[in-house]
């Protein structure tokens, strides 16, 4: 009885040390990231029978397991996960936000002070100080554009430098996650099955980690390895075997570091920006894909819409020797980009046809063969909109024309086009003297002094055709009453007269062209109306402005392209588009802003509910140490008593 007696208080001391050193241990780690609170589970150890019944043997532990939830765990991952990704792209996205933002010294401030300065050119044509000062607005101007795609371009660089990191990261805890699954299962034999808690929590703590890097999903295997995978699916760890990621350049596009997956079978994939939808890489390629590219793609487009735009009008003018306008500024060429994979050796050439019609996307090129014949299917990549498929070149979509510079393709082979990539970069004032700001208008019109009607012959404009066969000298127009003709054309030169409702009629060369107040005839690209009513022998006269000094006209359709609306198609203005560009921005800054918050919410809102069920809680721990203090105390007095009565009987039996 008492030797029975004796064991059960062994087995009471024994469950209380082992109690107490699970709490201790549950105190000892009461600030370790990642710990689960563990619990001694006890259980009786069953009776011994006897004729008055079945006697208490005592208690054992049966195992010390963890205070844990996996779907909370599951749930806290991917919840970090959103959080990190929200937190990365926000970050970077208010940086441009606040770039755009500058009313001071941004780029609408500096674009006003352009086309104010053109203004300034129009009241004051022969003012060399105020051609000065348009001369020094464009460079200012230019020089924002430059600057802005400069910062643009370090946050790029940026972003490659974080995705290298992160990578580096993702392999560190891909590795270590692999080799405690190894470890894991080791001990765990060892022990009989019984699981080692703490491992256990490091590689939960491990798996939280990664997914504030990436967005995973953990797939346990029967034998309690865990599998992780990228949320779209690749393998990252599959039992005691770790993928390894690398931050490579990327084949289509050389200005951007991608994630390429090396398989366990030894192969290596470039994967999609797609493919990672959290955590701070996620974050960052959403960033790039979103807001980085698309912004640095406009800033571009506004930069070649307004090179495009000014030096067209300019070359519509005369300066103050008398020539003719050349470029105000530097025009980009759209970028073209063969995949560093193509097995063909073709290189395309680029040229823009039209900026009205650029967009802010970049495009991508594909070669195939259908059906012996080499095809090119050019998709536009902000919206995966097909654009076309063409077999011969030049091909042409959204303002730009592409051609074969060189080489031959093959099938498989693929190019990337940026319209529009480098057009604030490039740009530049080609003007610097201001004698040759082409303020005047290159013809001049007058009414001969002694005409007897009210005939007046209004200011002439010029199109894009007039600078390839300028006036060779001055052009008199006489009217006749009789037929109510005007004559003295250019001999070789066709007149479309357009009336007032839009209704054009051409007059063929030589032929007297019937007068209507208020229409427009035009003529080798010059346009000019007359109202009033000329009388018979009355003339007018159309002539070359060889001077400029006097005259603004050109300045002021400069100065008038501001209020254009010469983006977009034709429905926006330069003011226009980058209003919606910070307006697109900064939407995105409060929207990302918004959903963070939410987000965070959600992801404090699990992590309590977490810590609740496996976090420390130092006030309780304290009480399980005095009441398994107390149990070890009644288990020892148990095993005294024991031993009295055991020394009590062997009084007796001497």
């Amino acid at each position: 009885m008492s030797g029975s007696m004796f064991y059960t208080g062994l087995s009471g001391l024994a469950v209380a040390r082992t109690a107490l050193m699970t709490t201790a241990h549950n105190t000892a780690n009461v600030y370790t990231a990642g710990y689960s609170r563990q619990i001694a589970q006890i259980a009786s150890a069953g009776g011994i029978a006897s004729g008055s019944g079945f006697i208490g043997s005592g208690a054992n532990v049966t195992t010390v397991s963890r205070s844990y939830d996996r779907y909370l765990t599951a749930q806290l991952a991917t919840a970090q996960s959103q959080s990190a990704a929200l937190a990365t792209n926000g970050v970077q996205v208010n940086r441009i936000d606040q770039l755009l933002a500058d009313k001071t010294s941004g780029i609408a401030p500096l674009m006003q002070s352009f086309f104010t300065s053109v203004q300034g050119v129009a009241n004051t044509p022969a003012d060399p100080a105020a051609r000065q000062q348009m001369i020094s607005a464009a460079q200012s101007l230019a020089s924002k554009f430059r600057a802005t795609d400069q910062y643009l371009s370090d946050l790029n660089t940026s972003v490659n430098e974080q995705i290298v990191g992160s990578v580096s990261q993702i392999n560190t805890y891909a590795a270590k996650i692999a080799s405690l699954n190894q470890q894991i299962s080791q001990m765990s034999a060892v022990a009989g099955g019984q699981a080692p808690n703490d491992l256990l929590d490091q590689r939960d703590q491990l798996v939280s980690e990664l997914s504030q890097v990436v967005d995973v999903r953990v797939l346990q295997q029967d034998d309690g390895k865990y599998n992780v995978f990228i949320a779209t699916g690749q393998s990252l760890v599959v039992g005691d075997h770790a993928s390894k990621m690398a931050a490579v350049t990327s084949s289509a596009d050389p200005t951007r570091q991608v994630v390429a997956l090396s398989g366990f079978a030894g192969n290596t994939v470039e994967l999609d920006d797609s493919a990672f939808t959290g955590g701070v890489l996620g974050g960052l390629m959403a960033f790039r894909k979103d807001t980085l590219i698309p912004t640095q793609n406009a800033i571009g487009r506004l930069a070649m819409s307004v090179a495009d735009a000014v030096n067209a009008q300019h070359k519509l003018g005369v300066d103050l020797n008398g020539a003719l306008g050349q470029n105000f500024f530097s025009q980009a060429v759209p970028g073209t980009i063969a995949n560093a994979g193509n097995a063909g050796n073709l290189e395309l050439g680029a040229t823009l046809t039209d900026a009205s019609k650029l967009t802010t996307s970049d495009y991508n090129v594909s070669v195939t063969d259908v059906a012996g014949t080499l095809t090119y299917t050019v998709t536009r990549l902000s919206d995966k909109t097909p654009m076309g498929s063409f077999t011969t070149f030049p091909i042409s979509f959204d303002g730009v024309s592409l051609t074969a510079a060189s080489g031959t393709a093959q099938a498989g082979d693929s190019f990337l086009v940026q319209p529009t990539r480098t057009g604030a970069r490039d740009l530049e004032v080609l003007v610097r003297d201001p004698a040759k700001v082409a303020g005047a208008s290159p013809v001049i019109t007058g009414n001969t002094a002694g005409n007897k009607g009210s005939g007046a012959l209004g200011a002439a404009t010029v199109d894009a055709a007039y600078p390839g066969s300028p006036l060779a000298g001055n052009v008199t127009l006489s009217f006749n009453a009789g037929t109510g003709t005007l004559s003295g054309f250019p001999a070789g030169s066709a007149v479309t007269v357009t009336l007032a409702n839009g209704t054009a009629t051409s007059y063929p060369a030589g032929t007297p062209v019937p007068y209507t107040a208020g229409a427009k005839m035009s003529f080798d690209g010059i346009t000019v109306a007359m109202t009033g009513a000329p009388a018979q022998g009355d003339t007018f006269t159309i002539g070359k402005n060889t001077g400029g000094v006097s005259d603004g006209g050109n300045a002021l359709l400069l100065g008038a392209l501001q209020r254009k609306t010469t983006m977009s198609n034709g429905t926006a203005t330069f003011n226009g588009a980058y209003s919606q560009l910070v307006s697109d921005v900064g939407n995105r800054a409060m929207s990302i802003k918004v959903a963070a918050v939410t987000q965070d919410s959600v992801t404090g809102q699990i992590k309590a509910s977490q810590r609740a069920i496996s976090g420390v809680v130092q006030d309780e721990e304290t009480g399980n140490l005095l009441m398994f203090q107390q149990m070890y105390q009644a288990n020892a007095k148990v095993i005294q008593t024991a031993s009295a009565m055991f020394d009590a009987i062997l009084g007796i039996r001497s």
